[in-house]
């Protein structure tokens, strides 16, 4: 019988523990009354039409106070949900799934090398993304050069807004990224406690509102900190803006100036007439690429999170803007999925489980496309490992999307570094599209029938073929191409207005169109080089630009992810770690190990490994020093699934081996001539572990703290 003391104690711990719960619980209330109360004055500007400025101010508020909500909640992590982030990445290290490229000279930040185990998983993640995606929704994958020519990323705006603000120290001259730096020390100045309840709140809501600030409402923040660098002390300079691309010139005498491309999609929008050829002319389509990008971060961190060179894979869906619309969406639209909608950020609520088909019955998610990628997008990420508790669908609030997005939602996970954004999922509407087309007058438009057709009178450019070519030499073709397929009729109607009033009209010649020179050329047209004529024209078809959807994954976010969602301690010992990986995921489908190093075993091994090949089951043949039980831990370790034994028992007839299971460690015995098939099977997921242990008998005996290994 236990003490009166000791039930005491019990009772006054729980008491304890109930109190302490029913304040944090308090205090995430009142955050969330906070966050709502915000919401409701931006809402209440918004609709009064106030100013811009008032409204921005309003947003950023909101943001800090979103912030302070979510980094309560993340502070109150169930237990069986922390993980211990130092023992993970010593076992990534030691194992080397990853590590720090050119280690051997000190090593570069944000630069990775994949060892074999890493990249196994790696491109068993491409693997499966190319299977749910390209080859299940029958998309058009390309590969386009990595290399880009300014002009290309100055169209989509890349060269103008693709940055972010730097510092550097006075003294050493030392590149910051100066967020990064502003929020490190505001954190350690509330760290200290003798930070007041009132400037702890000042530093939170700065904190929310970085990615807001300009470049002057930085500085200010800057100078009023004190902010130096904090591993000299030195100051820093003012911040300026810093474009994260790359840029290297193209060719030997560096004439074209070019870039390393920040993000894969741009090379499929420049390919969009001939992706629609190859299609037949017909919406909708999507065309995939998979593929390494670049972005020149200013300061790396968090691993695999913020690296300077990744792998993307990314899709762009073309639809029709006004029929945005498939019967594709009724195979996810029962999912449950964790949405955190606009609205619900407004008003301090947290992700709530929701149909996709009352999201968009509600008018949550803009359109059902968009609905239909997200639920694929889903189905995706739990094949391949990513725990559902830890997902979630933000929606961007207005302030963070694009001016040409029309609806956008991230995939964040759950992670020991807070909720990080892996999948992009976006409606962009035409921007892309239409961007290109300005800057090269090349016609990026799809065609569709109209119901009856119709006669209209048309303006149209025809030059003077006897002075036109004298005239504009070598920018005469581009030109002429431009003004037959890069004017729109109210552009032609402004050609004939110029030459009417003023005797001329200025052409900006889009860049890349006179002779190959990067940049855009000023040609004056006149009366004596062209006319503008009049025709009545019959219409069977409508040329409109298509919407785009562009779902965009981050490969080593989601890789990283998986990898921690999937960490695993035995709760017997501590020092064993492994990954509880998916076999699709796994780097190896089974191990082989023989019981024994004798020569007797040496044809059982070959014959194993020989139909493991045949069956193209990657495996992995450990016959090493050192106990079974050992050697079924360096499996686990690197998350292989199962493990297939040769023992002493094998010798005798009928052949047979033992088959371990990772994660639960118990074996069964089958038939040598069944096993690579019943590998392949269960690798494949076309048969459950449980199914297996249903069918073929248990295997029990086992070594003292062998984990499950044979005698």
């Amino acid at each position: 019988m236990r003490s009166p003391r000791l039930n005491t104690l019990k009772t006054a711990s729980i008491l304890v523990k109930r109190v302490y719960s029913i304040r944090i619980m308090d205090s995430l209330d009142a955050l969330r009354r906070d966050v709502k109360a915000q919401g409701d004055i931006v809402r209440s500007l918004k609709e009064s039409s106030a100013p811009d400025v008032d409204i921005k101010c309003a947003v950023n508020d909101l943001k800090a106070k979103k912030k302070r909500l979510e980094d309560a909640e993340l502070s109150m992590t169930a237990k069986e949900d922390y993980i211990d982030r130092s023992k993970m990445e010593d076992l990534l290290k030691r194992r080397f799934v990853y590590d720090q490229s050119f280690s051997i000279y000190g090593g570069v930040a944000g630069l990775y090398d994949f060892g074999p185990v890493g990249c196994a998983i790696k491109s068993n993640l491409i693997k499966e993304w190319r299977s749910h995606f390209v080859l299940e929704e029958h998309m058009l994958e390309v590969e386009t050069s990595m290399l880009t020519p300014a002009p290309v990323l100055k169209a989509s705006g890349h060269v103008e807004r693709f940055a972010d603000f730097m510092v550097k120290d006075v003294k050493t001259g030392e590149c910051l990224r100066a967020d990064h730096l502003l929020k490190a020390h505001l954190e350690k100045l509330m760290s200290d406690k003798k930070c007041t309840a009132e400037k702890r709140t000042e530093y939170e809501m700065c904190i929310a509102q970085l990615d807001n600030f300009s470049e002057q409402e930085l500085n200010g923040k800057m100078e009023l900190y004190d902010v130096r660098n904090p591993t000299t002390n030195n100051e820093v300079s003012q911040a300026i803006p810093f474009n994260l691309m790359f840029n290297t010139p193209i060719g030997p005498g560096g004439y074209m100036p070019g870039f390393l491309r920040p993000e894969t999609a741009q090379g499929i929008f420049v390919n969009f007439k001939r992706l629609l050829e190859f299609n037949h002319g017909k919406l909708p389509f999507a065309a995939a690429q998979i593929g390494n990008a670049f972005r020149n971060e200013i300061s790396p961190r968090a691993g695999l999170i913020r690296v300077r060179e990744f792998t993307m894979a990314e899709i762009e869906h073309f639809v029709d803007p006004t029929d945005k619309d498939t019967p594709k969406f009724a195979k996810v639209k029962d999912l449950q999925v964790n949405i955190l909608s606009k609205e619900a950020q407004m008003n301090g609520e947290s992700a709530r489980l929701v149909t996709l088909e009352d999201a968009v019955a509600q008018g949550t998610i803009a359109n059902n496309v968009l609905g239909y990628f997200i639920g694929r997008i889903y189905l995706f990420l739990i094949k391949i490992g990513v725990d559902e508790r830890k997902i979630r669908f933000r929606q961007h609030l207005e302030n963070e999307m694009a001016h040409y997005a029309c609806d956008c939602w991230d995939a964040e996970m759950k992670t020991s570094y807070g909720w990080i954004e892996c999948v992009g999922c976006a409606d962009r509407s035409c921007y892309d599209l239409t961007q290109h087309f300005k800057a090269t007058g090349v016609k990026l438009v799809a065609e569709k029938p109209l119901p009856q057709p119709v006669t209209r009178q048309v303006l149209e450019v025809t030059p003077n073929k006897a002075l036109f070519g004298k005239t504009y030499k070598a920018n005469a073709k581009p030109l002429q191409a431009y003004l037959e397929n890069g004017c729109s009729q109210s552009d032609i109607t402004q050609i004939e207005k110029d030459l009417s009033e003023k005797g001329f009209h200025q052409v900006v010649l889009p860049a890349g169109g006179g002779g190959g020179h990067p940049d855009s050329e000023i040609l004056k047209l006149t009366p004596e080089t062209v006319t503008v004529k009049r025709a009545m024209k019959t219409l069977h078809v409508e040329e409109f630009s298509p919407s785009v959807i562009e779902p965009s994954f981050g490969i080593g976010r989601i890789m990283y992810s998986v990898l921690e969602h999937c960490f695993k301690i035995r709760p017997d010992d501590d020092q064993r770690r492994y990954f509880s990986l998916p076999p699709i995921m796994a780097p190896y489908k089974c191990s082989v190990l023989p019981l024994s190093n004798r020569p007797e075993f040496e044809p059982f091994l070959e014959k194993l490994s020989s139909e493991l090949t045949a069956l193209e089951v990657a495996h992995k043949v450990d016959n090493s020093s050192g106990s079974v039980g050992r050697r079924y831990a360096r499996s686990d370790e690197i998350g292989i699934p199962f493990g297939v034994t040769v023992d002493f028992d094998t010798l005798k007839e009928p052949h047979s081996v033992t088959v371990r299971e990772r994660d639960s460690c118990k074996q069964i015995r089958v038939e040598l001539d069944r096993a690579a098939g019943l590998v392949r099977e269960l690798s494949l997921g076309k048969m459950s572990w449980q199914h297996a242990r249903e069918r073929f008998p248990e295997f029990t005996e086992q070594q003292s703290g062998a984990g499950g290994s044979s005698k």
